[in-house]
């Protein structure tokens, strides 16, 4: 979980096909491997789908959501254990017309980059993209200047549309920057 915290301010740069664009992360989701029935690798659950998850920390794990959302995960632990962090939204940075003309969007609005679809959609990821290095040219993150951020500005609930997961639904794995209006969902505390 703390990973997914100290996320929270780093920046996501993408370079795909010679366009770069970037974006602050406001929010994201941890899923703990094994033991979360909400992780797509839950009790050792292990396919072609979610192999990447079984990489080591750093490495790319994207899905593919209803069968059009990619969606970015980091991978956050050692090779074989299958912990991994959602990005769910960010603020987006570089290369906003990139990112209006791969959404569709006619303007930048808070919807543009809010959810884990938009933010794959904008950022130019896709299935293609699951498994590679995330310092490399292609897909990196990294901390800023304005990375860190203030404990007492970060909201932390319950995650979002992982309601078939039981218990472990209401477990408090989601963080978000309080106030960010790019955040997704309905902040609880």
């Amino acid at each position: 979980m703390d990973i997914a915290k100290e996320l929270l301010g780093k920046v996501v740069v993408t370079n795909i096909n010679g366009k770069v664009t970037s974006g602050r992360i406001v929010e994201t989701e941890a899923y703990a491997g094994h033991v979360d029935r909400a992780s797509h690798a839950f009790a050792g659950r292990r396919t072609a789908k979610n192999e990447h998850m079984y990489s080591i920390a750093g490495t790319s794990y994207v899905y593919i959501c209803y069968g059009i959302h990619q969606m970015l995960n980091v991978v956050t632990n050692k090779k074989d254990v299958p912990d991994a962090v959602l990005i769910r939204a960010i603020e987006p940075v570089k290369g906003i017309d990139v990112m209006l003309k791969r959404t569709g969007k006619p303007g930048l609005d808070y919807t543009l980059t809010k959810g884990p679809g938009n933010v794959g959609k904008a950022l130019g990821i896709s299935k293609v993209h699951s498994g590679i290095d995330l310092l490399g040219d292609e897909i990196s993150i990294y901390a800023d200047g304005k990375s860190s951020i203030p404990e007492n500005e970060i909201g932390i609930s319950k995650r979002i549309g992982v309601e078939s997961a039981a218990a472990d639904a209401l477990l408090p794995y989601r963080f978000y920057i309080r106030g960010n209006k790019f955040v997704s969902g309905r902040p609880v505390k």
